[in-house]
C-alpha cells in the first residue's frame, strides 16, 4: 500500500498501540488524514479529560513528513454525491461522516484504514485488509 487514509477508529486503535495499524503505516508511503476525520476527533477531544494531551498528540502525528491533511474540494462533494446516490439506491446507507471519509478515500485513491466494516458497501473503494 502507498497511500492509506486513517479512519477515526484507526487513529485511536493506532495511540493504543494496535500493531496492524502500526504495519499499515510502515508500509505507506503517504497517510492521508480526512478534515472529517480530523472533526470527529476533536469532538471526541472536547468529550474528553485529556483534551489539550489528545490535541497535542494529534498535532504531533499531523507534522510528520508523510502525513498530509485532505480538505473538502468540489471534487470531493462530487464523489460524495456518486457515493450516497448509489448507497441509497442499493438500500445500504452507511453514516454521513463516513460517505464524506468514504470520499476523500476514492479521491486520493487510497486504502481505507478502518474497524468499520459497512465500509464495504461503498462500491469500489479499497479498504485496508488488517481489520478484518
Amino acid at each position: 500500500m502507498k497511500k492509506i487514509l486513517l479512519d477515526t477508529n484507526a487513529y485511536a486503535r493506532l495511540l493504543s498501540g494496535d500493531q496492524r495499524v502500526l504495519d499499515a503505516l510502515g508500509r505507506a508511503d503517504t497517510v492521508f488524514m480526512s478534515v472529517f476525520v480530523l472533526g470527529e476527533l476533536y469532538a471526541g477531544f472536547r468529550g474528553g479529560r485529556k483534551e489539550s494531551e489528545n490535541r497535542g498528540r494529534l498535532d504531533d502525528f499531523l507534522r510528520r513528513t508523510t502525513v498530509r491533511i485532505l480538505p473538502a474540494t468540489r471534487e470531493t462533494a462530487d464523489i460524495f454525491g456518486i457515493i450516497k446516490h448509489r448507497l441509497v439506491k442499493a438500500g445500504t446507507p452507511i453514516p454521513i461522516n463516513d460517505v464524506w471519509i468514504a470520499s476523500h478515500a476514492t479521491e486520493s485513491g487510497s486504502h481505507l484504514v478502518t474497524f468499520d466494516a459497512h465500509f464495504a458497501q461503498v462500491p469500489g473503494l479499497l479498504l485496508w485488509g488488517g481489520g478484518r
